[in-house]
């Protein structure tokens, strides 16, 4: 598998590019509702996680999921290691009830911490971007018996499956690399399986019309 980036190119992805794509225009969004596919208002919201009493999000971004769990009622920490990403989670959300905001590497965090959590989440966030090898065998000791680990992430295109790295900035001006493990339904199940989840589950959610762009979401649950 290749390397990961170095945390100086993915930061370049999070703190440069990204905003100057448009992804900061539109001022303070919503957070009334857990999106977990590209498609608003498609597929499910909160639900997806059931019903814990604390959550972890990894790779927040500005921790707009997190904070709709919140709402739901549930204590969520939001890790994220983009400056740029949590200097906003922080101007949006800093007396948000409920929200823990950690700005750090998810690794870094996983690997210290003795918290637990009833559900480890990323909706569109670390779980893509971290080789499944080195993430999973630290989500797993972070779950308390039972708890969920629950992702979504874009559907990869058959069958380039497996890492890729990928231009970040849009083909313009400097090189910057991203990794993205862009794995099957069936790499996913065999993955969460050899670091010892239980009741797997990885499907495919289509897109809102025929052709488009579907969604990976994928469940599993420590060992009670």
């Amino acid at each position: 598998m290749p390397e990961q980036p170095n945390h100086r190119t993915a930061e370049d992805y999070w703190d440069t590019f990204w905003p100057k794509a448009g992804e900061d225009s539109g001022g303070v969004p919503a957070a009334d509702r857990m999106h977990w596919t590209q498609y608003p208002f498609h597929g499910p919201g909160a639900e997806f996680l059931a019903e814990p009493k604390t959550a972890l999000e990894i790779g927040s971004a500005s921790c707009v999921a997190g904070v709709a769990l919140a709402r739901t009622g549930v204590d969520v920490t939001c890790v994220d290691f983009s400056p740029h990403q949590m200097e906003r989670a922080r101007r949006w959300w800093s007396d948000e009830p409920n929200v823990t905001l950690v700005e750090e590497d998810v690794l870094d965090y996983l690997a210290r911490t003795a918290l637990r959590w009833d559900c480890v989440f990323s909706d569109w966030g670390a779980a893509w971007f971290i080789d499944p090898d080195v993430l999973l065998p630290l989500v797993l000791p972070r779950l308390t018996p039972g708890g969920r680990f629950a992702f979504s992430c874009v559907e990869p295109l058959a069958p380039c499956f497996g890492p890729q790295i990928v231009y970040g900035n849009g083909y313009r001006g400097e090189a910057l690399a991203i990794v993205r493990w862009m794995l099957s339904n069936e790499q996913w199940t065999e993955a969460l399986e050899r670091h010892g989840f239980a009741d797997i589950e990885v499907i495919t959610l289509p897109g809102t019309r025929p052709g488009w762009v579907g969604t990976t979401l994928g469940t599993a649950f420590a060992p009670r």
